[in-house]
């Protein structure tokens, strides 16, 4: 589950920020994207794909 959210999460930060962070060295780049990243994730997308998973084992028990 934390790949479902941080992959896309990382991805979409790299297409929007590309130009910016590309001006950034490594460190400060993934200083900002973890920054930015890791609130999204675990505030955001996380707790929505355990809401998710809880449904889908609910369902599958019940059958």
């Amino acid at each position: 589950m934390i790949w479902l959210a941080v992959f896309p999460t990382l991805t979409v930060l790299n297409v929007a920020l590309g130009d910016w962070l590309g001006a950034l060295t490594p460190v400060l780049r993934t200083l900002v994207l973890s920054t930015i990243a890791v609130p999204i994730v675990m505030y955001g997308l996380m707790p929505q794909l355990h809401r998710l998973r809880s449904r889908l084992l609910a369902r599958t028990a019940s059958r």
